[in-house]
């Protein structure tokens, strides 16, 4: 019986050896996305994603924090940045980091700068002369939404769709003119549209990206930690060059500046 306890105590210390430091107490961890957001997630649903910017970051926090992995969920963005998506405890989904959003979530420091893109049909033009007779698209509960209605102000209601694929299918469809969003989402719509679809410009907006979590999530400074991690040892402008600026065919900081 001895002998048997022993061997039994031995295989228990080989496999606390073999196991990462809280790998075992705390599991995976749960990360939201509002897909499709190509470059960012690459994959329709979260069984098929194979890689992007935010997807290999959500990796590296997990493995940081001390996780085993990471699962996924798609979430609606509007109910994300609302504050009522449920069930995770990290989303990475191209938020920009706004006081009313915080009021309802907790956000992570800023890990992405981004500026508000304008995506037209291929020869559309888009200037100072036409900007307010457009007819606009843009997705709800986003800061190109508010953007628009702030600082555009266009004569036309801009059309609202729920998720950017719906926006991108009435672009294609001639339904609007002009779709705006972020930068770094249109031109890697454009990058994929065979030329269908140009980025002819930007609006400078100082957006910055951020991770949401649950209000009074017990998470935020640990994944601050590891953000900050992944900033200074290069990790995320590695990410960026391999997953954005690479498929993109051009860099979102060198898209040209339009004037209201």
């Amino acid at each position: 019986m001895k002998k048997f306890l022993g061997v039994i105590a031995l295989a228990s210390l080989v496999l606390a050896i073999g196991t990462p430091v809280g790998a075992a107490d705390k599991g995976k961890l749960k990360v939201a996305t509002s897909l499709p957001a190509p470059g960012f997630w690459n994959g329709d649903t979260p069984a098929t994603l194979d890689g992007g910017f935010e997807w290999a970051m959500a990796a590296d926090i997990a493995k940081i924090l001390g996780y085993s992995g990471v699962t996924y969920s798609n979430v609606s963005f509007d109910g994300l940045v609302a504050g009522k998506a449920k069930g995770f405890d990290l989303a990475l989904s191209q938020v920009t980091i706004t006081k009313d959003r915080a009021k309802v979530v907790a956000f992570t420091s800023p890990y992405f700068s981004s500026d508000q893109g304008v995506m037209v049909n291929t020869g559309t033009k888009v200037d100072s002369s036409n900007l307010k007779s457009l007819q606009w698209g843009v997705q709800t509960a986003t800061t190109g939404q508010d953007f628009l209605k702030t600082q555009i102000k266009p004569k036309k209601t801009p059309r609202a769709y729920q998720e950017t694929s719906q926006m991108f299918a009435a672009l294609q469809a001639k339904q609007v003119d002009a779709v705006m969003i972020d930068t770094s989402i249109v031109l890697q719509q454009a990058a994929d549209s065979d030329g269908k679809f140009e980025v002819v410009g930007q609006f400078k907006s100082g957006e910055e990206y951020g991770g949401i979590l649950p209000k009074g999530s017990k998470l935020v400074k640990s994944v601050n930690k590891a953000i900050a991690q992944l900033k200074s040892d290069g990790t995320l402008s590695e990410l960026a060059d391999k997953y954005l600026t690479a498929e993109y065919g051009k860099d979102p900081q060198k898209v040209p500046y339009l004037t209201k």
